[in-house]
């Protein structure tokens, strides 16, 4: 299975398939997109006043056990593809992020 994130010199770097508007919050599988493969992410939040983003950002700070501070949109504000810079040491994120995946959805 391919991964959705890349090592950066700060930390992670992940790739997001954000669904807004959805009945639940939930992180789902890897899936491959035009872009490459992009973890899939579930919020109840609207895309609306960057509501869906923050809540994004927060369930990804519960899911992998981070402060909230560490995660930071870097790319995507207005789509549903977005990048997600996570900072801290690459090898603890790394962990928690493989305990996050499932198979292909």
């Amino acid at each position: 299975m391919q991964n959705a994130w890349n090592v950066t010199a700060d930390g992670v770097r992940l790739a997001v398939r954000l669904t807004p508007k959805a009945d639940r919050d939930a992180i789902g599988g890897i899936i491959a997109g035009d872009g490459g493969h992009m973890q899939k992410v579930r919020v109840r939040a609207a895309p609306e006043d960057g509501k869906a983003n923050d809540a994004l950002l927060r369930l990804l700070a519960e899911a992998l056990a981070l402060p909230r501070r560490c995660f930071d949109l870097a790319q995507g504000a207005s789509s549903r593809r977005k990048l997600v810079d996570i900072a801290g040491d690459p090898p603890a994120i790394l962990s928690a992020l493989e305990h996050l995946k499932v198979p292909r959805s």
